[in-house]
Formats: C-alpha cells, sequence, structure tokens
C-alpha cells in the first residue's frame, strides 16, 4: 500500500461489554498519524455493519455467519446470573441452573448466549433489551443470565451478580470482510493477537527503524569500501621523497636530452 493509498482513519465497531481500550492506546503509539474512530453497535446489527462497509473491522460475539466474514476469537467471557442484592443465591459464590429452578429468568430480544432452552420460569414477554431485563430485575421481577461484561455495563447498587456454571459462555472475536483484508486490518490483528512492533506486518515501525531508513548509508571503514592509505616507507605516486635522483653514467648535464649529440660550431669566414 503506498502513501496516498492510506486511509486517513481505521472504523472499529465494538458490542456492548466490549472493551476496546487497550488496543486502541497501541494503535495510538504504533500508527499515531492514522486516527481510529470507535462506532458502537449492537451484537445483532454488527455482521450486517461490517458487511455493508461501514467499520473496517469489529469487535463482535459470537457466533456469526462467516460467509463472507473473517473472525478470530479472541477471549471467553464467564456468564453470570444478575439478581437483587438480597436475593437467596448472594449466599453462594456459584450457582447453576438448578439454583435458578424457581426463578422467572429474562431471555432478552438481544440476548448472545445462544440458548436453546434458558433457565428458570420463562417470563410472560421477552424485554427488548438486556437494558430493559435489567430494570424488570431491579423491580424484583425476575432474574437475568448474561455475559459477566453485560452486568459490569449495566451496574446498579441495587443489584449484584454470581457466576453460573453449566450454562453456555459468550466468545468476543475480531471480525471483518474477508475480501478487504486491508494492511491497516493486519496491523490490528497484530496489535489484538499481541505482536510486537517489530514483528509487526503492517505500517508500525519503531523510532529507531524510522531514523535508520532517514540516514544515508555511511562509508564502509573496514578497509574494502574506504580509500587505503599508502604503505609505510612507499612514497605516493607523484610526491618527492626528499632524496635526490641519482645520475647516471648516461646521465646529461643542464637538463640536455639524454642520447642527444654535440654538434662541432660552425667556422666563420
Amino acid at each position: 500500500m503506498t502513501g496516498s493509498e492510506v486511509p486517513r482513519s481505521f472504523r472499529l465497531a465494538y458490542v456492548p461489554g466490549v472493551t476496546p481500550t487497550k488496543w486502541v492506546r497501541i494503535w495510538t503509539e504504533r500508527l499515531p498519524g492514522i486516527p481510529l474512530d470507535l462506532v458502537s453497535v449492537s451484537a445483532a446489527e454488527a455482521p450486517g455493519m461490517l458487511r455493508r462497509r461501514e467499520a473496517d473491522a469489529g469487535l463482535v460475539r459470537l457466533p456469526i455467519d462467516r460467509t463472507d466474514l473473517s473472525a478470530i476469537p479472541l477471549y471467553t467471557e464467564t456468564t453470570v446470573v444478575v439478581v437483587p442484592k438480597d436475593h437467596v443465591v448472594t449466599a453462594a459464590d456459584e450457582v447453576t441452573t438448578e439454583d435458578l429452578a424457581d426463578d422467572v429468568v429474562f431471555h432478552p430480544l438481544d440476548d448472545t448466549l445462544g440458548w436453546e432452552r434458558p433457565p428458570g420460569r420463562p417470563a410472560i414477554e421477552r424485554p427488548a433489551t438486556t437494558a430493559d431485563a435489567i430494570e424488570l430485575v431491579a423491580a424484583g421481577v425476575g432474574l437475568l443470565v448474561v455475559p459477566q461484561s453485560l452486568a459490569r455495563l449495566h451496574h446498579r447498587r441495587d443489584l449484584t451478580y454470581r457466576t453460573i456454571t453449566d450454562v453456555p459462555q459468550s466468545r468476543v472475536a475480531l471480525s471483518w470482510p474477508e475480501a478487504e483484508t486491508t494492511d491497516l486490518v493486519e496491523e490490528f490483528i497484530g496489535i489484538v493477537r499481541g505482536r510486537t512492533v517489530n514483528s509487526s506486518r503492517g505500517l508500525a515501525q519503531t523510532k529507531p527503524q524510522a531514523q535508520a531508513q532517514a540516514q544515508p548509508k555511511a562509508k564502509r571503514q573496514d578497509g574494502r569500501g574506504a580509500p587505503r592509505k599508502p604503505a609505510a616507507g612507499k612514497a605516493s605516486a607523484g610526491k618527492a621523497t626528499g632524496r635526490a635522483p641519482q645520475r647516471g653514467s648516461g646521465a646529461p648535464k643542464g637538463g640536455a636530452p639524454k642520447g642527444g649529440k654535440r654538434g662541432k660550431p660552425r667556422r666563420h669566414s
């Protein structure tokens, strides 16, 4: 990718509960000239946003339809049950679905756990959103099972949560359009996978690397590329040695040409 082809920014979508702060900070350090724009999107809408090219990549919840999307699983979240602080399950650190058998457990329309059969007794109606379900839990109407990050996102002082062990867990992945695996996408893949800047396959460079590329090549000083100095005791070509030249037996005096003949003086009449 040439300099003229580098986009002005990188758009990253993320679903509720996912916190991309660390990765954004690393991006800013490595690619200060390319802003990273965050776009909040619901879990259900995230794949469509990527397919419409409204974001370059997204932090999504699996499963998603991978027909034309690539995805790299990043981590798996703990699943918890959100309850009022005075609920009986707060006496334990962990609970099972059997402990919730007598309670109404809400199953909101934006649920991300992919239940075959939610635990507990079903509510008369399904709440539209997780936020709506949280309000109903606070009213003492029922309970809610969600990924731990969503319980933290919707934290209230009158509610708490406990780990529930025998239920599905939510997996978070980095996804992007399969046909749009650009240099910047590769760069972000390296960041979330923990690659160092020296092993990056994208655009990022360390300061020493950038400086090394900007400096002209230095002359080699190992004797193979630098001019050789004359050996000790030998004179360089065209320089005097300080000793007078020796005269040979046939050397002319006064600078006469070597081997020249003297002519006899002519007689004048």
